[in-house]
Order: structure tokens, then sequence, then C-alpha cells
């Protein structure tokens, strides 16, 4: 977004020290996108809740935004709103975001049916009463242009039954390889050191 890497020097550090440059980088060319897949449409605008992290300076803020399903709205190629209703008089979102529009999202379902998308992006706060009229009972409404990403949903637990993912360590038990690292453009470039090398062939 806006011409940046994708990866900073402190990601960039911890990829090669855990060997795994080359699993970030064919991620990126795999799944970064700037327009939403069929699936992301599927789980922002039938989402009752979502994530949504804000920082200025010293303060950062991670926030839970809730509303009747439908109450995000996909508005272009890669671009959402959401309207802001009352609430607690603190505006730590909305504060953080008048100073800086970088944020970052997180859609996710906890009902068995594993989907998460992460999005960064750029916030624009909207007052103008045709943006207000779209979302009824909104104070304020945010624009938000998207950097997309959807990654592994192995920690994700079904919050419907009380399961927990069977991807999860415990002592005593060694979870099973993820779908993912087994496609055909990741299983040869695994780190070194990966646990589930030896059950991708190799």
């Amino acid at each position: 977004m806006d011409g940046r890497p994708f990866y900073h020097d402190g990601m960039r550090d911890l990829q090669d020290r855990f060997d795994g440059r080359r699993v970030a980088e064919t991620l990126e060319k795999h799944r970064i996108r700037h327009d939403f897949w069929d699936a992301d449409r599927d789980l922002i605008v039938n989402t009752p809740f979502f994530f949504i992290a804000t920082s200025y300076g010293e303060f950062t803020d991670c926030s839970l935004k809730s509303g009747v399903p439908g109450f995000v709205r996909i508005v272009g190629p890669g671009t959402i709103e959401y309207p802001e209703y009352d609430g607690n008089s603190m505006y730590r979102t909305l504060g953080n975001i008048a100073r800086n529009p970088n944020v970052g999202l997180l859609f996710v379902k906890f009902d068995g049916m594993t989907l998460r998308v992460r999005a960064s992006g750029k916030a624009t706060i909207l007052d103008d009463p045709e943006a207000l009229a779209r979302h009824h009972g909104a104070k304020l409404v945010i624009r938000i242009v998207c950097e997309l990403y959807s990654n592994c949903v192995r920690s994700v637990h079904d919050l419907t039954t009380g399961t927990i993912s069977p991807y999860m360590p415990a002592f005593g038990y060694e979870p099973p390889a993820p779908e993912w690292k087994s496609r055909d453009y990741i299983r040869d470039i695994l780190p070194k050191n990966d646990p589930h090398k030896s059950k991708q062939g190799e």
C-alpha cells in the first residue's frame, strides 16, 4: 500500500533467524490482495463484529466493533465502510484515526467453519450527510482502503461447541500439519527446522 514493502526490518530479522524468509515471500506473492475474494466478501458483509487496532505515538488501542450483520459495507475495490455508533465518549479509536490513518482489522468466524481475513489500511473519517445516511444510527462513518491477506486458521477455536482447535500444541500431544504447508508452492520451501517438514516429503 502506497508503495511500502509488506515486511519491515524487524519482520525480516525474525524471518531470517528462523529460516522463514522463503515462506514469507511466497505467502506475500500468493495471498496479498487489494480487492476482495468471494470468501472475503461473504465474511465481511455478514459479520456481526470485527476487531480494529489503531495507534498514535505512544497511544495504542484495539477495539471490538459490532453491529447488525451488514453494518460493514463494501463500497469499492478493497474498500469498506462501517459506522461509529454512540459510545462511551472516550473516542480512542476515532481519536487515533484522526491523528494516524493506519489501521489493522481482523475479521474472523468462530463457528467451526473457520474463516479469517486480516486487513491493513488507511482510514478516513466521514461526516457528510450522504455517508451518514448510508449507515443508520451512525455518529460518524469510517472508510478504509484495505490491503488484505488471509492466513492459517489453525488457531481459531470453535466457540459454538467449545471445541479447541486440534492444531494447538500441548504437552504429550503433537498437532497435525495444517493444510497450507502441503500446498505445492510451500511444501518444498518450509524452514529447515519446521516440525512438519518430514511429513511433506522432505
